[in-house]
């Protein structure tokens, strides 16, 4: 591995021109609005109406235009299993597109810093616990989501190469399962927490007394407030320099660090709705990975720890359920 260069050489100022893709989704908002509280006073965005990051030609045009001097991004399609499953050449083309449209433009267009968000599954179903950063490619992947990791992987390749070849400073980060405001809480599509929300909140509303929860309860899985991430990020692209380093520069896992079980959290998420019914367990449905946490003690010794727990971060989440789903769905 190479070493690690923390210094503020190439720290943002406030004024600088950023440009956040993705900034209306989960992660995305969460940096526009930890870049507000920092002082941060020039930051952009645009909607997929507004710019299609597949589209090479309106991605060069937006980049030539706007010309920023830092990016964010946060901008990919994503989904919890059953979405993977579903729609898996969208999954591999699409992000595979967006990153390849963004990068190739941060470089031709003299990007100052690029941060690339990738994500915790990018590392073999069978990974030693917790999992650091030298377990990339060393073995097979969950397979329910092996197009979306294969293109994140991908990615982390891309911002190397270009690192090594061009002497640009992309860096990329690779944070656990997030939460937090602007989540999807499709019934289908979504991931474990905003899933969980939605189905306590209905149980709630419709007077139900019990909610059924697949597998034993047993696994043990992290979880990092999008907020807390978004903060991750910025502390990164402000002290976290990889121009000229051999290889291209190191990637850096994101996580609270902390892990809780299936049953801790479903009974964390049924007292931040108020649910005040049974939660049982239907241990006929498979429990998946047995446990599931980042090793960020290389994030740690940089400086940075998370600041949200997880009962502070799931009230704030469901307040955000209430506002964008509705008090009665």
């Amino acid at each position: 591995m190479s070493t690690l260069k923390n210094t503020r050489v190439n720290a943002l100022d406030k004024k600088s021109k950023i440009y956040v893709a993705g900034h209306r989704g989960l992660m995305g908002s969460a940096l526009c609005r930890i870049l507000a509280e920092q002082g941060y006073t020039n930051v952009i965005g645009r909607s997929h109406s507004e710019l299609d990051l597949t589209r090479q030609d309106e991605v060069t045009n937006f980049f030539r235009a706007e010309k920023p001097e830092y990016v964010f991004l946060a901008a990919a399609r994503v989904g919890g299993i059953h979405a993977n499953n579903t729609y898996p050449a969208e999954f591999v083309y699409s992000n595979l597109q967006i990153q390849n449209n963004v990068v190739s433009s941060c470089h031709e267009f003299g990007v100052k810093k690029l941060l690339f968000l990738g994500s915790s599954c990018i590392y073999p179903k069978f990974a030693n616990q917790p999992m650091s950063e030298n377990q990339l490619l060393d073995g097979k992947l969950e397979p329910t989501n092996e197009p979306y990791a294969i293109a994140k992987i991908a990615g982390i390749i891309m911002c190397q190469s270009y690192n090594r070849q061009y002497g640009t400073n992309f860096i990329s980060v690779m944070p656990t399962n997030l939460y937090g405001p602007a989540d999807n809480y499709h019934p289908e599509n979504s991931h474990v927490i905003p899933a969980l929300i939605r189905r306590f909140h209905e149980a709630k509303v419709e007077n139900r007394s019990e909610v059924v929860i697949w597998g034993t309860g047993k696994p043990l899985r992290e979880f990092l407030y999008s907020d807390d991430c978004a903060r991750a990020c910025v502390f990164l692209m402000e002290t976290y320099d990889v121009k000229g380093v051999p290889g291209g520069g190191d990637f850096v896992n994101v996580g609270s660090g902390i892990e809780v079980s299936i049953r801790e959290l479903a009974e964390a998420v049924g007292t931040a709705v108020g649910f005040a019914g049974k939660i049982s367990f239907d241990v006929t449905k498979l429990d998946g990975t047995p446990r599931k946490l980042l090793d960020v003690s290389r994030l740690h010794q940089m400086g940075w720890r998370h600041k949200v727990e997880l009962i502070e971060g799931l009230k704030t989440a469901y307040a955000d359920f209430i506002k964008t789903v509705g008090t009665s769905r």
